[in-house]
């Protein structure tokens, strides 16, 4: 059934906005202060991280970190600094899928794809491009669902050479469609540099898919505990035995 329509969507507030530096410091402060949760040893599959917007390999450190302490086989998209897609958007796609399925030739097992914000779009895409390659696909903060700009740094996407939105008419009906693959969206309500409405999927009933809210920054996403936790849930899970994630909300944390 599909979910009921959201409210009119505008950008964050720039309250939200500037408080993201703040909170994410302190989402960053409680994931070094306390103990990670108890989960049992992940079964070493492969789990590839996309960076946000103007982001690379340092900033999804604390996740990737995460992942591997957890007992998968960790590490982001070997793309450095993501400057948004390049040139033609389909062959800039396939591209990066090409370098993505080398970059797993040597694993038996299938991946995990987990992105930030902008990159949740190309775990996405890439996704739906390596097929029986991906067993899941987490993204975090990634407004995948809108045909406009609803973020508020659309002026640093135009900055590093990229379209002037994400979200052209052309793609909108695209990037909203869910891969084939099981598919979590993790949102929050209180992100200051995206519309938590874009985070969520149309049908979010359909079997595989599922949105899931958190307290918490976008900055601070990579390390924010309940995040944290969920992605440890959905990594731990068996393929092609999907569950739903037991909490559709998760407690607020504390620093």
């Amino acid at each position: 059934m599909p979910s009921p329509p959201v409210p009119a969507i505008g950008r964050p507030s720039l309250q939200l906005l500037g408080t993201e530096p703040w909170r994410a410091a302190m989402e960053f402060i409680s994931h070094l202060l306390n103990d990670k949760p108890a989960r049992p040893s992940g079964d070493g599959h492969p789990v590839v991280i996309f960076p946000g917007l103007a982001a690379d390999g340092t900033t999804v450190a604390p996740l990737r970190k995460y992942c591997e302490a957890l007992g998968y086989t960790a590490f982001d998209w070997g793309e450095g600094r993501n400057t948004g897609p390049q040139g033609d958007i389909d062959a800039w796609l396939a591209a990066l899928a090409s370098r993505i399925s080398g970059s797993l030739s040597g694993f038996d097992q299938s991946a995990t794809l987990i992105g930030w914000s902008l990159g949740g779009l190309y775990a996405r895409e890439v996704a739906k491009l390596l097929d029986q390659r991906v067993r899941q696909v987490i993204t975090i903060g990634t407004p995948f669902n809108a045909s406009a700009d609803h973020s508020n740094v659309g002026w640093l996407y135009r900055l590093l050479g990229g379209r002037a939105s994400a979200f052209d008419t052309a793609l909108s009906v695209r990037l909203k469609t869910p891969p084939t693959v099981p598919t979590t969206s993790i949102y929050s309500r209180s992100d200051g540099i995206v519309a938590w409405q874009t985070c969520l999927h149309d049908d979010a009933r359909a079997i595989g898919v599922q949105d899931i809210e958190i307290n918490g920054s976008h900055i601070g996403m990579g390390w924010n505990r309940a995040a944290l936790e969920i992605i440890a849930d959905r990594l731990a899970q068996t393929p092609g035995q999907w569950q739903a994630y037991s909490g559709r909300r998760v407690p607020k944390q504390s620093a």
